[in-house]
């Protein structure tokens, strides 16, 4: 019996996912962190970057968003060691890489979305027969249109 309990417990396979949402920040609200009148953006691209507890990349990789915007990042491969540093809240950040629309290109640092945006716990898990993932969110993140009159008035 001994032995089957460790079966099931070594089978278990726990993920680290991240999601968030990527849009076009209005004009209206350029040079602020507001979303209002933002639009999501389809096959945006964003990136996950961890470092360990020596500052060094650990983990790396890209993902895009769905046509709503919306990106479900599973990083796959992700170690955890038992170093609190090492930890996704602690290690992992979001940035923002590329965006598809030509009117809306230009890096925004809504929610440090240039220099990494921190992951926050939701309290949010998925939970199947042999597999647990453990959600984190980022952002939102915005790019911002490059055609935005920059005339302001004094």
């Amino acid at each position: 019996m001994a032995a089957h309990e460790n079966a099931t417990a070594t089978e278990r396979k726990v993920d680290v996912v991240v999601e968030g949402m990527v849009y076009c920040q209005s004009c209206e609200h350029y040079g602020t962190w507001s979303l209002s009148e933002a639009e999501t953006i389809a096959s945006a691209k964003v990136s996950v970057i961890c470092k360990n507890e020596k500052d060094q990349v650990s983990y790396y990789k890209s993902f895009q968003t769905n046509d709503n915007g919306y990106f479900y990042a599973q990083l796959e491969g992700f170690k955890m060691n038992n170093c609190l540093v090492e930890h996704p809240l602690q290690s992992c950040s979001l940035k923002l890489v590329s965006s598809p629309l030509e009117n809306c290109s230009l890096l925004s640092n809504v929610n440090y979305g240039m220099y990494g945006a921190p992951l926050r716990y939701e309290r949010k898990k998925l939970f199947g027969k042999s597999y647990e993932a453990v959600i984190y969110a980022a952002g939102p993140l915005a790019f911002r249109p490059s055609n935005c009159s920059t005339t302001t008035q004094e």
